[in-house]
């Protein structure tokens, strides 16, 4: 590697690290105000939800890692070009192709993190947040104990606590439980008590009444209790659960046959998903190893000009919009079609393509202007 190839690619990781961290913040506060309300809201405490966010930031990086490359790329082209730092290297006989070496070299460092970010940590942190999210959801004790707020721990269930005393006794307790639509209940009570079992979880209400209506002869039956006991392990249990999330399955496991048959027997997912989902992961791969040489090439289109090189981004912004668009179509062809998965690497294939024909055509205009002052000094 050269001085000048030094040069450059420390300055494009320093932009990386840069964009990367703006938009990992950004894209990091619109979801976790979502996050932080509902988890919160539920009972669970603050250690709860940095947790969540830390095993949500693998996905984060990875979403904006390729647009984090791209923006170094062209940012870092801008300034080579403004301090005329590009034009005294074409004019000592380097060609656009020669100096997109360091780019080439930022991609591959670029590629070597976004493989082990897709192939591994990204898989196992959506694992441990799905594990993560079922424990939280059968943790009903944290989601009813919150006085003041109507809560909904299942659809067609309604609990709201007036107060809670600090040695855990209920005041003022509303439970409204419609999930039968003929025969909705309604519990009132002065007060209640959360009883737990090693596999049970049992609301016992004291002092209160129960309201059933009965949709069909259009009545309200009433009932005074004393004490009464409402089993709420069914909430939980109706919450948690479910089929595995194909994006937190390991690489390996999608890599091996055995693997693949395993998930297929389970009837969760078909040929299509599972070969979208692995070679999705690879085309990541491949895609920032892309980006920052059409960034780079698009900016070496055309001539050098005081103003800056504001066109030549726009072209390199309409061509990344362009391969993202063709992915998002690839990925739902794949999905159809998993005997295409090559089309989830077109993009980048098109991307290097548009990046070769470009660099191929620029520099000529400084060339151009080199040449004719040459061949007018010889003639003056």
């Amino acid at each position: 590697m050269s001085r000048f190839d030094g040069y450059v690619l420390r300055q494009l990781l320093v932009l990386f690290g840069f964009f990367l961290l703006v938009l990992v913040g950004v894209l990091w506060i619109s979801r976790s105000v979502s996050l932080f309300d509902r988890l919160i809201s539920g009972g669970q405490s603050a250690m709860v939800f940095l947790e969540f966010t830390a095993l949500s930031l693998p996905t984060l990086i990875r979403t904006v890692m390729p647009m984090a490359a791209f923006g170094a790329a062209v940012y870092a082209t801008n300034r080579l070009s403004r301090d005329s730092e590009l034009t005294v290297m074409l004019a000592t006989g380097s060609s656009p192709l020669r100096l997109a070496r360091p780019m080439l070299y930022f991609g591959v460092v670029t590629a070597l993190m976004m493989a082990v970010l897709t192939t591994y940590l990204r898989p196992a942190s959506i694992q441990q947040l799905g594990l993560r999210e079922a424990e939280v959801t059968r943790d009903l004790t944290a989601q009813l104990l919150n006085e003041g707020s109507f809560m909904h721990p299942t659809s067609g269930v309604t609990f709201y606590i007036g107060k809670i005393d600090p040695d855990g006794t209920l005041h003022d307790v509303f439970l409204s439980d419609r999930r039968d639509q003929l025969r909705p209940i309604t519990y009132t009570a002065a007060r209640a008590f959360l009883v737990s079992t090693d596999d049970q979880l049992s609301l016992v209400m004291v002092q209160g009444m129960a309201m059933r209506y009965n949709s069909k002869l259009k009545s309200l039956s009433t009932t005074l209790f004393a004490d009464f006991s409402y089993d709420i392990t069914s909430l939980a249990s109706a919450r948690s659960g479910g089929k595995r999330n194909l994006r937190g399955v390991p690489t390996t496991e999608l890599f091996s046959r055995s693997g693949r048959a395993a998930l297929l027997a389970t009837g969760n997912y078909d040929t299509g998903e599972i070969t979208e989902e692995l070679h999705e992961r690879l085309a990541w791969i491949v895609i920032v190893i892309t980006v920052p040489l059409v960034g780079y090439a698009a900016m070496m289109m055309g001539g050098f000009s005081r103003f800056g090189l504001w066109p030549q981004a726009l072209t390199a912004f309409a061509i990344l919009l362009l391969l993202e668009g063709l992915r998002g179509l690839a990925t739902s062809v794949v999905l159809n079609h998993p005997q295409l998965w090559w089309l989830l690497y077109l993009p980048a294939g098109i991307g290097l393509t548009f990046s070769a024909l470009m660099l191929r055509g620029s520099g000529r205009p400084l060339r151009l202007y080199l040449h004719s002052t040459r061949h007018t000094r010889r003639n003056a």
